[in-house]
């Protein structure tokens, strides 16, 4: 299948923004870094790239809005649409030359998530999905895993770093999830680790306190791979909670018993 014109605009932007990024990326020592909080970092690429993405964007689809990492909410004139857009995830990574990084963006329809891409730069590798039409990796139909079996499977997540709440919650966690699955890992880059997921690579991923960005294109390539997403506390889209699990539906029912007998 070929990319809708949409699905051509979005890929267009993340591109354009990613080769921005590989450049920069050569050069991360000289980029200027300053501090959104403790542990948590911002760079000039993280500006440039949403930059980038803004401009495009916004020239092609005039008026529609923004939920953007670093800027936050741009009302547009068309209320039905959003563009929530992750400029840089992985930021962490990229500034320690870990080829570990993506561009996200998504569109948001009508308070549902319509379409995204997730360009995953060090290796060029595109993922792209719109609703009821499935999701790819370049033209490879992607596929969650079929693996039923939680001894077997390898679960991804992410963790809260310095200066940021719920570690001693993720640790309990994390000890009733590893000794049972065939291994956890945390690649610093929640958008990857949703698209591979979609990609049968992660059987499963949690994470807990992301923001929409973070998200909101992982989400629908997972749905329309045949996976299933999960609030973790039960309330609400996991898209707006920022508390987030996904995978296949046998893995993804066992990862959520887990995460619930960790809290018992």
């Amino acid at each position: 299948m070929q990319p809708t014109a949409l699905l051509n605009v979005m890929i267009g932007a993340a591109r354009k923004a990613g080769r921005r990024l590989a450049r920069d990326f050569g050069e991360v020592e000289n980029l200027q870094v300053s501090k959104k909080g403790p542990g948590d970092f911002v760079t000039a690429a993280d500006h440039r790239s949403e930059q980038i993405i803004f401009d495009e964007l916004s020239a092609a689809r005039p008026g529609y809005g923004f939920l953007m990492e670093e800027r936050g909410a741009v009302e547009g004139t068309d209320k039905s649409h959003r563009w929530i857009v992750d400029p840089l995830d992985g930021t962490t990574n990229f500034l320690h030359g870990l080829p570990q990084f993506a561009v996200s963006i998504a569109l948001e329809r009508d308070g549902a998530i319509h379409a995204g891409v997730v360009y995953d730069v060090a290796k060029d590798e595109m993922y792209w999905a719109e609703r009821n039409k499935g999701a790819y990796v370049g033209d490879r139909r992607l596929r969650v895993s079929a693996r039923t079996q939680f001894e077997s499977a390898v679960i991804a997540t992410g963790f809260p770093f310095l200066g940021r709440p719920g570690q001693a919650r993720f640790l309990k966690e994390l000890f009733e999830v590893m000794p049972h699955s065939a291994g956890v890992r945390r690649f610093g880059a929640a958008s990857l680790d949703l698209a591979w997921v979609a990609a049968g690579k992660f059987d499963a991923f949690w994470e807990r306190n992301l923001g929409p960005w973070d998200v909101a294109a992982g989400s629908i390539l997972v749905r329309e791979a045949g996976g299933f997403l999960a609030d973790l506390d039960g309330s609400g889209d996991p898209v707006f909670t920022g508390n987030i699990a996904a995978g296949n539906e046998p893995i993804l029912a066992q990862l959520r018993d887990r995460l619930k007998a960790a809290q018992g």
